[in-house]
């Protein structure tokens, strides 16, 4: 994250910007390169529509199956032209997907409901991860296996709210709170600030990026799970749309999620391929960092038998339920209306 140009997501931003705000501008399209199959079907098609697609963060592993996509073609055999790029300010994604700025957009469980909350209206289409990343980071010889080994100790984090409350609900889960622990606002240097010692954990580490940064620094670390200690199990990653869009153009949203998945399903089979697809869109990958973590996100993407991109009603309800206990968005919030389980159709070749 660290030795990154580009700005980074807050990946679980709580501050969500008021829907009144000024939208920042599209940048323009990320430069993607697409293999020769690509073009042969891109070519044997009518002219594509383009498509707008904000990503979260810089491309790393957990897009790889979208641009294996676009690589094979997938995208083109359906008559669509995605363009990929990361945002200028990425906490943007959401309100931009809401006033149909862009296409789709990929978000947050957490945000989404934020952000149905403060009135933008947008709908998770598909669940790109099927269990939570977060955690808290610490250093391997730290002592520390539990939440409540945190007493005493300084935590530092990205300042986001959302991620308090994991924090409270991990140390209740385990017998503290959160006025025994030092929390510490360190932007989004938590490997820094970890290895430095200027804190004894940080909290907002995604378990499949940030302890392998701190692995390649020399420094082992271990991760303390949310869902381990408390928090709902939610999805991390989702790729969301606009009411508008999903209702006036189902079909666009139809082909862009079937090719979406045909590209994961092809990047869990050969993560090889995919990580070299994403070499190829963004030269500057440290590509083993994303080796490892496409490694760790495969089992999750898929979570065993469920198909990729499912989403269920229990899963939201009950992550809703949990945020709004913690304050975060009102009880009374149409969590039904914040996703929808029906706009992924299947890929017909099975996983083999």
């Amino acid at each position: 994250m660290v030795r990154r140009p580009v700005p980074l997501s807050r990946r679980q931003v709580l501050a969500l910007i008021p829907v009144s705000s000024a939208l920042a501008a599209t940048p323009a399209a990320s430069v993607t390169s697409v293999s020769q199959a690509g073009m042969q079907a891109m070519a044997q098609q009518p002219e594509s529509e383009t498509v707008s697609v904000a990503l979260d963060w810089y491309p790393n592993a957990n897009h790889a199956g979208l641009y294996l996509a676009q690589e094979r073609g997938y995208y083109a055999e359906e008559g669509l032209a995605p363009e990929f790029y990361t945002p200028s300010d990425p906490t943007t994604v959401l309100q931009t997907v809401g006033a149909g700025r862009d296409d789709f957009g990929i978000s947050y469980q957490t945000d989404i409901l934020l952000a149905r909350a403060a009135g933008v209206p947008v709908v998770s289409v598909l669940a790109l991860v099927q269990a939570p990343l977060q955690g808290i980071m610490v250093l391997a010889d730290s002592g520390i296996t539990r939440p409540r080994d945190l007493v005493g100790k300084t935590v530092g984090y990205p300042g986001i709210p959302s991620q308090e409350a994991f924090l409270a609900t991990m140390l209740e889960d385990d017998g503290a709170t959160m006025d025994d622990v030092d929390l510490v606002n360190i932007d989004f240097n938590l490997v820094p600030g970890l290895i430095s010692g200027q804190v004894d954990a940080s909290l907002g580490a995604f378990w499949t990026h940030e302890p392998i940064l701190a692995e390649q620094e020399g420094y082992p670390t271990n991760v303390l799970k949310v869902d381990d200690w408390g928090v709902p199990r939610y999805y991390e990653l989702v790729i969301a749309a606009s009411e508008e869009t999903i209702s006036e153009r189902s079909e666009l949203v139809a082909r862009f999620l079937h090719a979406t998945r045909r590209g994961y399903e092809d990047a869990i089979a050969d993560p090889a391929a995919a990580i070299a697809a994403l070499r190829a869109a963004s030269p500057d990958l440290d590509v083993a960092v994303e080796e490892a973590g496409i490694a760790l996100l495969i089992p999750v993407w898929i979570a065993g038998d469920t198909p990729f991109g499912t989403q269920s009603a229990e899963r939201w309800d009950d992550y809703a339920a949990w945020m709004a206990e913690r304050g975060l968005i009102p009880a009374d919030l149409d969590v039904a209306a914040a996703w929808r389980g029906d706009r992924a159709p299947a890929v017909a070749t099975p996983i083999p």
